[in-house]
C-alpha cells in the first residue's frame, strides 16, 4: 500500500483533478460556476455555456415534447431554473423539507448557500451525473439521474452538508444527514471525504461513517457499510482509494485503506487493508489474487468500468 499513501494526505485534495473523471469533463464544467441564487425563466436554459446543465435541459424539453403529462414537472425542476445549483438546490428542498417544522423555501436557500460558498462540491455533481450516465446501464439520461436517482440525491445532500460541517455549522450539516437518511434510505456523516465522479447504484442502506475518505471515480452498490468496529474513537472509518469497485451488501469495518483499483466482492467483510489493484472476497475477506493487477488508466479502473468479475490473477 506504500504507492497509494499519499492521496489520504490533506494535501492530496489540491491536486486530485488530474486523476480523476474531471479529465473527460468539458471545460466549461469545471471552469464556469453559476451562482445558485434566482429563480430563471426558463429562456436560454439550454444555452448556459454548462455543457452538462445544458445536456440535462435538452433532456427534459425532450422528454416534455414527447409526455406532455410531464411539462409542468420538468418546467417546474429543471426548465425554468437557471444552472444546475439552483436546480439542485430546489430539488432537495422538495424532497427534504418537512411542512410546518422544515419551511421548503428556508431549506432551499441553506442548500443554496451552502452550494455557492463551496462550488468545489457542484464541480464534483457534474462528475456524479456524468459518472452515472456512463456507468449504470439503466441510467438512459443525466435527466432522469437528478430528477430520480436517490442514490445521486444522497450524494449531493452530503455534499451541502459536508459543505456546512467544514464551516463549523454542525447542527445544520447533521440535519440535512437526518432527512437524507429518512428520504433516501443513506446515511452518510457529514465529516466524511468523497471525492468526485462517485456512483451509489440503488444506494439503499449505504452507510459512511464520519472520518471515512473515499477517493475519485468510486462505484459502491447497495447495502454497503464503511463503518467502525465500535471499539475505538477519533480517525476510525475506510480509507477508499481511486477506481475502486465495492459490491453489494460489503462491510470495511475500522481504519482501514482500499488501494486504487481494487474491487471487494459482495458481502465481503473487510477488517484489513487491501492492496491496489487486489480484489478481496469472503467474511473475513481474503485476497484472491496472487499479485495486485497492473496499474491502470482511471478510466479502466474497476470503479469505472464497473467489471464484477474476479481478478485476471487467481489463484
Amino acid at each position: 500500500m506504500a504507492a497509494c499513501v499519499d492521496k489520504w494526505n490533506p494535501a492530496y485534495a489540491s491536486c486530485r483533478l488530474s486523476n480523476s473523471i474531471y479529465q473527460f469533463m468539458p471545460d466549461c464544467a469545471m471552469t464556469c460556476p453559476v451562482s445558485v441564487t434566482g429563480t430563471g425563466n426558463g429562456n436560454g436554459c439550454c444555452d448556459s455555456g454548462d455543457d452538462v446543465w445544458d445536456e440535462i435541459c435538452a433532456e427534459a424539453q425532450a422528454d416534455a415534447e414527447a409526455e406532455p403529462l410531464l411539462r409542468m414537472f420538468y418546467g417546474e425542476l429543471v426548465l425554468s431554473r437557471p444552472s444546475l445549483e439552483a436546480a439542485l438546490a430546489a430539488h432537495l428542498a422538495a424532497k427534504l423539507c418537512i411542512p410546518g417544522a422544515l419551511p421548503q423555501d428556508a431549506l432551499r436557500d441553506l442548500l443554496a448557500g451552502a452550494l455557492d460558498a463551496h462550488p468545489e462540491a457542484t464541480r464534483d455533481t457534474r462528475a456524479d451525473l456524468l459518472a452515472v450516465r456512463d456507468r449504470d446501464p439503466a441510467c438512459a439520461k443525466m435527466v432522469h439521474c437528478f430528477l430520480y436517482y436517490k442514490g445521486f440525491l444522497a450524494l449531493q445532500a452530503h455534499r451541502a452538508a459536508h459543505a456546512l460541517w467544514s464551516e463549523g455549522r454542525a447542527a445544520p450539516a447533521l440535519l440535512l444527514q437526518s432527512r437524507a437518511s429518512e428520504v433516501f434510505g443513506v446515511d452518510i456523516h457529514p465529516g466524511a471525504r468523497i471525492g468526485a465522479g462517485i456512483l451509489l447504484d440503488h444506494a439503499t442502506g449505504v452507510v459512511i461513517g464520519e472520518t471515512a475518505v473515499v477517493g475519485d471515480d468510486v462505484s459502491i452498490l447497495h447495502a454497503v457499510t464503511l463503518g467502525g468496529t465500535g471499539k475505538v474513537s477519533g480517525d476510525r472509518h475506510p480509507k477508499v482509494g481511486n477506481g475502486v469497485l465495492i459490491g453489494a451488501g460489503a462491510s470495511v469495518l475500522g481504519n482501514v485503506r482500499i488501494g486504487d483499483g481494487a474491487k471487494i466482492g459482495a458481502g465481503a467483510v473487510v477488517l484489513r487493508d487491501v492492496a491496489c489493484g487486489t480484489t478481496a472476497v469472503g467474511n473475513p475477506a481474503r485476497a484472491i489474487g496472487k499479485k495486485p493487477a497492473p496499474q491502470r488508466r482511471p478510466e479502466d479502473q474497476p470503479g469505472v468500468t464497473m467489471e464484477h468479475r474476479w481478478s485476471d490473477y487467481v489463484i
